[in-house]
């Protein structure tokens, strides 16, 4: 079955849309869009640029996609948006393309769910399952990891990185990277504890669970540093890929400026 197309959007007929794909009143689609099939455009969307979206995604009312990054330098080249399958936006959503500061290029992956006024800025790399609450704001060049939870009205700076299977906490202000499997929270966020509850629901075993206890124990109580915990941690086998995870992600971090690896790529 072909798109169905309400009277009043415009639609420009150069846009590619696939089978089933449903666009709402008052929506405009520019001549450079890609919907895949399934996907239903709910009322007053605007999708610009070059995106690409794929298949079987929902995308609620006055959410805006593909339009130009916040960013003063930026000089008008033909950066892209590219959205996964199965992600839903809430209302009012926004999804800025890349900058030309990178590989000209804002992605999401897959099975994502963004409510209400989050924004992702230019040049983001979001992975899959990721669910972010009401007025999430994700500065540019965020990377954030697969099944990773932010609660509503948390800001995350630029060029920060999010580790896979995180919590972070309603309100927070991430200015540093966030471990992956740990929760984070505050005004300026630290880690609080493992994310046991995100790590049970995602079948990851006890053993898993242990380890990571105690490397947050090692690190963030008794605060002896990243080298003596890892020594002391990876010297007594086997060896968790979990474990190896966390070291490698912490070791990224202490590369960068401010508690914050990709900054590297900032200096460059």
């Amino acid at each position: 079955m072909g798109a169905q197309i309400e009277k009043t959007a415009a639609v420009d007929p150069r846009a590619e849309l696939g089978p089933n794909v449903r666009i709402g009143h008052f929506c405009v689609v520019g001549p450079d869009v890609k919907i895949g099939e399934g996907t239903v455009i709910e009322d007053h969307v605007t999708i610009k640029g070059h995106t690409s979206i794929g298949r079987d995604n929902h995308i609620f009312a006055g959410c805006v996609i593909g339009t130009h990054p916040q960013d003063k330098s930026y000089r008008g080249t033909n950066t892209r948006v590219e959205i996964g399958d199965g992600n839903t936006f809430r209302e009012l959503c926004t999804v800025n393309r890349a900058s030309e500061k990178e590989d000209g290029v804002t992605r999401v992956g897959d099975s994502n769910y963004f409510m209400t006024q989050s924004h992702i800025a230019h040049d983001c790399k979001l992975g899959d399952r990721i669910v972010a609450a009401n007025n999430c704001m994700i500065g540019g060049h965020v990377h954030i990891g697969n099944d990773v939870t932010i609660a509503g009205g948390v800001g995350i700076h630029h060029f920060v990185s999010v580790g896979q299977l995180s919590f972070i906490g309603a309100m927070s202000t991430v200015l540093h990277d966030v471990p992956p499997y740990m929760i984070v929270e505050g005004a300026n966020a630290r880690p609080r504890c493992v994310n046991v509850v995100g790590l049970k629901r995602n079948d990851y075993p006890q053993d898993d669970i242990n380890v990571l206890n105690q490397a947050f124990r090692l690190l963030y109580r008794a605060r002896v540093g990243v080298d003596a915990a890892r020594d002391e941690l990876l010297s007594i086998g086997p060896i968790r890929p979990v474990l190896r995870h966390l070291f490698d992600h912490l070791e990224h971090t202490g590369g960068g400026r401010h508690g914050r690896g990709r900054d590297r790529r900032k200096a460059a």
